[in-house]
């Protein structure tokens, strides 16, 4: 448990900004790309917090452009989900953008948790 409580503890931090920048945040940058960096970040606490040897960067940048491949697709369309929650969760438009904002969010995650094992063995 002693491993999990960080991830836990980031995982609600930045599931709490996630929803600020959501209900609060109207502009050209923190909310489209900002959200979207932070989400992946969010989702690698939360598979470390649940799985604490596994590295996720590589699967959940996978998962990331899965959902955005099925905007791509039209999926919730499709679906006919659309304005619901799991609308809202698979999204409605596709963009490169996105899948870069992902990328950005997993490495940010691996490089600070790079530099906290760094620090944590420094003190050891």
């Amino acid at each position: 448990m002693k491993r999990r409580l960080p991830y836990i503890v980031a995982f609600f931090a930045l599931l709490v900004i996630e929803i600020l920048i959501g209900l609060y945040v109207r502009d050209a940058f923190i909310r489209p790309y900002g959200g979207d960096i932070l989400v992946t970040a969010l989702l690698c606490c939360l598979a470390r917090a649940i799985y604490p040897k596994l590295s996720p960067a590589v699967p959940v940048f996978v998962f990331a452009c899965a959902v955005e491949f099925t905007q791509w697709l039209g999926l919730a369309k499709l679906l006919g989900v659309e304005g619901t929650l799991i609308g809202v969760i698979i999204g409605s438009s596709f963009s490169w953008i996105d899948i870069i904002c992902y990328g950005v969010g997993c490495i940010a995650f691996a490089a600070v948790e790079w530099a906290c094992e760094r620090v944590t063995l420094k003190k050891a």
